[in-house]
């Protein structure tokens, strides 16, 4: 029985928080593992399972107790294969027309997490499911990862921010050449073009990211929320833009609950207990 198999089995008892049919929260402390829970259909993301992502997102991103995000998948061979083009082959212009709002709210649900947020792929993350993962602060892979951004090839282009976030993650070059040529990359390479962040064995994504996740978690969730705010508002502002962005969120922190329980802490030689105000 591999890990995700002993994963799936082990959960089906305790669902969790589900969202839809296709989308769950499972609580570990402050970390909350979202899992895109589409099997049959290897997490492909249908207009459905998109609400869901969105309507997770959200529930989250509102959840004072969630310090980190953590992606995860209940496919052993795929963490997301993108779009669901199956059902998109049955749309007229009207349809999808209708879909693109519902599609793009469920991207930009995860890319919006004020918490850190990180993806756990194994398998394939293709399409959409490579721009979920673009959409988190870090990306864990483990050996058997395939990404790649392949939409020129079926004749459309990245819609969930593919052209946006991976100019950001590997620089204008590199994301032309991957999104031109519309090629898969295998997780030695992947790692090597900075396409994800840490490569760990086979079958250990999940584990590795979740104690990524609860090393992230044990520190300020004000700081951590106001971090990631001013890396993400000041990643292409001029310095002097971004020094301001920095200053506005160090102020965030600066008169917070967390801020005098983390000197207090440090002080008496004890681990903080974070308000998280």
């Amino acid at each position: 029985m591999t890990e995700h198999q002993a994963l799936t089995e082990h959960e089906a008892g305790a669902d969790g928080e589900r969202y839809g049919e296709f989308v769950r929260v499972v609580r570990h402390g402050h970390v909350a593992e979202l899992v895109l829970d589409r099997p049959r259909a290897m997490n492909a993301v249908s207009t459905e399972m998109a609400r869901s992502l969105t309507a997770a997102c959200d529930a989250l991103a509102a959840d004072g107790d969630a310090r980190v995000v953590v992606l995860t998948s209940s496919h052993e061979r795929a963490f997301c294969v993108g779009a669901d083009l199956k059902e998109r082959n049955g749309f007229g212009d009207a349809e999808l027309r209708r879909q693109r709002p519902v599609n793009r709210a469920a991207y930009t649900g995860v890319l919006e997490l004020p918490m850190p947020t990180i993806a756990s792929v194994h398998g394939f993350a293709l399409g959409g499911g490579f721009e979920i993962a673009l959409s988190c602060d870090l990306i864990v892979a483990d050996g058997t990862a395939v990404v790649g951004l392949p939409e020129v090839s079926v004749g459309v282009i990245p819609g969930g921010g593919g052209t946006q976030l991976l100019p950001r993650r590997v620089g204008a070059a590199r994301a032309a050449e991957l999104i031109f040529t519309a090629r898969r990359v295998e997780a030695r390479e992947a790692r090597e073009l900075g396409l994800v962040d840490l490569l760990v064995a086979e079958g250990e994504d999940r584990a590795e990211s979740l104690a990524l996740a609860s090393r992230i978690a044990a520190n300020s969730p004000v700081g951590l929320r106001a971090a990631k705010r001013a890396m993400r508002l000041g990643w292409g502002k001029d310095l002097p833009a971004g020094l301001d962005i920095e200053d506005n969120a160090w102020r965030t922190v600066a008169f917070s609950g967390d801020r005098a329980e983390g000197v207090a802490a440090f002080n008496e030689k004890r681990r903080p207990d974070w308000p998280g105000e």
